[in-house]
């Protein structure tokens, strides 16, 4: 039997990563992503809001994008891997720890502490404008040659889950 060990979260950076390098030259990052869930209480219908802290590691070329454009506070997507581990304080207490190995990120948001225009925050690195063609670069060449309309393609069968396609939120 097959097994799955995977992890998705969308939470905001608590802190700023922490980056260090192995021995080996191999980048490591950490951060602490908070989650949040709402309920209502059945009591008082009053809404409580549950705070979750996950520890999460990146590696190599991951950590050091990581270390560059994630900071505390910014919304990201991480997906990767549960990691349990054991270690023993300083008082001699056997403590169990719960890290998330990251194999994949993805920073959300707007571009807040990136060095954009207008922006207060001190610096973020200036990281690169996402790739896009600028609405003014487009239009000359949208006038020169407007495309032909295009017909309908021809209707597919409604079976199976092909029809399912424009039903998906991401």
């Amino acid at each position: 039997m097959a097994s799955v060990n995977k992890v998705i979260l969308v939470g905001n950076c608590g802190r700023d990563p922490e980056i260090r390098y192995l021995p080996s030259g191999q980048a490591v990052a950490n951060v602490s992503v908070a989650t949040s869930t709402r309920r209502k209480d059945k009591n008082t219908g009053e809404s409580i809001e549950s705070t979750e802290w996950h520890r999460v590691t990146f590696y190599d070329r991951l950590a050091e994008i990581a270390g560059e454009y994630v900071r505390k506070g910014r919304p990201i997507y991480v997906e990767g891997r549960l990691k349990y581990g054991k270690y023993t304080d300083q008082a001699g207490v056997e403590k169990n720890t719960v890290d998330i190995i990251a194999t994949e990120l993805q920073l959300l948001g707007g571009r807040e502490g990136m060095g954009g225009p207008g922006d207060g925050d001190e610096g973020g690195g200036g990281a690169p404008a996402p790739r896009r063609m600028a609405p003014a670069a487009a239009a000359p060449r949208a006038a020169a040659a407007a495309p032909a309309p295009r017909q309908a393609p021809p209707p597919r069968p409604a079976s199976g889950f092909d029809d399912m396609d424009d039903d998906i939120p991401f």
